[in-house]
């Protein structure tokens, strides 16, 4: 009886930091690949600049957020090219509320809710940039 009650414990503690904060943290990187490449691209959030891509293909670590991306790139001698990039929920969120409700009493998917990290980006975007029209 004595070997449950420690197992049962072991098991408790291996699963209260069992949060999709801890798994998959924040943030997140999103890489923009344009055609052709050599685009600069600026992130925007709510209307507010977060970040910016000097030069593609690239990178940028971006916070999570319940919130919607609009990933706008430009190119001399062709048309801005923009996506949005929608804030979609995690993979993880799915078996960690389970588990939460049972041992966290719903509190660190509250916690993920809170910081964003329940939600996940596409984190590879492609765009096509069309050439400017001839006058």
């Amino acid at each position: 009886m004595k070997i449950i009650r420690v197992m049962g414990l072991f098991a408790l503690g291996a699963a209260l930091p069992g949060c999709v904060s801890v798994f998959e943290g924040t943030s997140q990187k999103i890489s923009v690949v344009t055609n052709p490449p050599g685009a600069s691209c600026v992130f925007e959030r709510q209307g507010l600049k977060i970040g910016e891509i000097a030069s593609t293909p690239s990178e940028l670590k971006i916070r999570k957020s319940k919130y919607d991306i609009t990933i706008k790139c430009n190119e001399p001698g062709f048309m801005e090219a923009d996506y949005l990039n929608h804030s979609g929920v995690s993979a993880a969120i799915a078996a960690n509320v389970a588990a939460d409700i049972i041992l966290t009493a719903g509190l660190s998917s509250i916690v993920d809710s809170a910081d964003g990290a329940d939600n996940q980006y596409d984190s590879v975007v492609n765009l096509s940039l069309v050439p400017v029209p001839a006058k």
